[in-house]
């Protein structure tokens, strides 16, 4: 009878302690997990397992390791908002699949994203024929964001890629665009923007530039 006690008691404790867990480490969708999320979603969960299944270990033995895993997720979610670099390092950063309509065949080898991942995603999005679609982008998460083609009388669309994240120039997305740093510090410079660490995020679509600038106090 003690024994069914302790491992009722411990049931109940450890989902308490797991929920809180959770919530202080931040909101996310099972589906926007990054791979840090859930190595120690799952560490956190054994732990707990296995202290419900060893009523005579003692429960200090659990919750310190796991309240070790909560710091350092904690740790590394402030890092991720303060370093780009960082955030790509651990949560890797998205691949245009098809752009204007055409595979990149490259950038799916390197993700080790074949024909069949694509056409399953896009089925899950009720396409069924590749040429319906204008643009696609394999997300860090592993889910498949996609732009439809438009009628022949709108407007031919145009995804507006990142040219600056966090201070910092993405060279990649100029050079898909066919552009070069100096044109985006000059286009910078005529709208008054003369360092690009002082810009959070800016895209350039259809001739206009949408710029955001980084509040001069960070406040999470």
């Amino acid at each position: 009878m003690g024994v069914l006690f302790i491992i009722v008691f411990r049931t109940i404790f450890m989902y308490l302690l797991v929920l809180l867990i959770f919530r202080l480490m931040g909101k996310r969708e099972i589906g926007e997990l990054s791979l840090l999320d859930l190595i120690v979603f799952i560490m956190i969960a054994e732990m707990a397992v296995i202290s419900i299944e060893s009523p005579k270990s003692k429960l200090t033995e659990a919750i310190l390791p796991m309240l070790i895993l909560m710091l350092i997720q904690i740790a590394f979610s402030q890092l991720s908002l303060r370093s780009r670099r960082f955030r790509v390092l651990i949560d890797g950063k998205p691949s245009i699949i098809i752009y204007n309509g055409k595979i990149d065949e490259r950038v799916m080898r390197k993700q080790r994203y074949n024909f069949d991942d694509l056409l399953s995603q896009l089925r899950e999005k009720d396409i069924f024929n590749i040429n319906e679609v204008e643009f696609a982008i394999l997300e860090s998460s592993g889910k498949l964001s996609v732009m439809k083609k438009q009628s022949p009388s709108d407007k031919t669309p145009n995804f507006p890629l990142p040219l600056i994240l966090d201070g910092e120039v993405q060279r990649e997305n100029l050079e898909f665009l066919q552009l070069d740093e100096q044109w985006l510090l000059d286009e910078l410079k005529s709208r008054a923007f003369s360092n690009v660490e002082n810009i959070s995020y800016c895209t350039f679509e259809n001739g206009t530039f949408t710029i955001d600038e980084i509040d001069e106090e960070y406040k999470p």
